[in-house]
């Protein structure tokens, strides 16, 4: 497999300096060039045809998601912005993600080495995953007419992470008010939780709420576990509840897909559908596992459709898919799991 190729787009030359510094030195990543604004960059991707560009937001002249919006329509390639966590920034780098970037990644407050030193795996492992990933098209929020839907008593368990929030933003909006109780572990940074909860809620039917220790789930509600210091996972069967465990990561990864489909496993077994969206790294697989040994339906997003394709790729090698199917059957496939199906008179 070939390096990755990178350009990396920044006004600032101490911040040019400190990511190339840090990525030129990780391995698999080639920085092929360095630019200073759009119209530097949009020469240098001609020329240099790199896999994957890293994008400063707040730039002179053309901005990140002016020029992220160029990048998309005339020269589609993976890009990761580069933002700062105030609110303002938040909001822009989530609107980043709906236009089409890989990810959001923060940067240091301080811009020392040693907090680049620090935060360099993370990003040389995003990099790469981008490359390898390859740019995906967007797809609007899909808007779907009111229908009718009988609950089999099912409940749902989604994960994601890279990728997570245009998938959600596709999916989410088909469940019907009634949809089945359904749970979404997605790791985000804490500014982007308010924009995806207004998005959410503005274009599903569906009540969306941010997962809280001992609440019921019930029909009609869509859960985020969206909180880095604590699991979610399934108490008891029938009438479930969630709860979320201050416990030390698993496998690297809190809050935990693994965890989450393992106890659903052992509490609801054949009663519930698991599904693992794009993402970065393997977390999920061996819950999926569990659940699908324990007879519950699992799903995979295939690689095609997947932003990154790592996590959906570590379930489908460890034998824990049932379906790998596009982003847009994935709805579809999960409601005609849950819902009751009725002989035709």
């Amino acid at each position: 497999m070939s390096n990755a190729r990178v350009l990396i787009v920044d006004d600032s030359i101490t911040m040019r300096a400190l990511f190339s510094g840090v990525l030129e030195r990780a391995k698999g990543i080639d920085v092929v060039g360095v630019a200073a604004n759009a119209d530097e960059a949009r020469e240098m991707m001609v020329k240099l045809k790199p896999s994957v560009v890293t994008l400063d937001v707040e730039m002179p002249g053309m901005n990140g998601l002016q020029f992220l919006e160029e990048i998309m329509r005339e020269r589609p390639t993976p890009v990761i912005m580069l933002s700062t966590l105030t609110q303002k920034g938040a909001e822009t780098s989530f609107r980043a993600l709906e236009l089409g970037a890989v990810d959001c990644f923060p940067k240091p407050q301080s811009a020392t080495p040693e907090e680049f030193n620090a935060l360099a795996p993370k990003l040389a492992a995003l990099v790469i995953a981008a490359s390898n990933g390859g740019a995906k098209q967007v797809k609007p929020v899909q808007q779907h007419a009111h229908h009718e839907f009988d609950w089999n008593g099912k409940m749902v368990a989604m994960s994601t992470s890279t990728g997570g929030v245009e998938a959600l933003l596709h999916l989410l909006p088909g469940f019907p008010a009634n949809c089945p109780p359904t749970i979404v572990v997605l790791p985000i940074d804490p500014g982007f939780v308010p924009p995806l909860v207004q998005r959410l809620k503005s274009s599903c039917q569906a009540q969306i709420l941010l997962a809280e220790d001992g609440q019921p789930l019930q029909q009609g509600r869509i859960y985020l576990a969206v909180d880095h210091s604590s699991h979610a996972v399934i108490d008891r069967w029938p009438d479930p509840s969630l709860r979320l465990l201050r416990s030390d990561p698993v496998a690297g990864f809190r809050p935990s897909a693994s965890l989450l489909f393992a106890t659903m496993a052992k509490t609801a077994s054949a009663n519930a559908v698991g599904c693992i969206l794009t993402g970065i790294g393997n977390d999920g697989a061996a819950g999926l596992k569990a659940l699908r040994a324990a007879g519950g339906t699992t799903i995979a997003q295939d690689a095609a459709s997947c932003v990154v394709d790592q996590a959906p790729a570590a379930a489908r090698a460890a034998g824990a898919v049932d379906m790998n199917l596009a982003l847009n059957e994935i709805t579809a496939a999960i409601l005609n799991c849950c819902k009751v199906v009725r002989n035709a008179a």
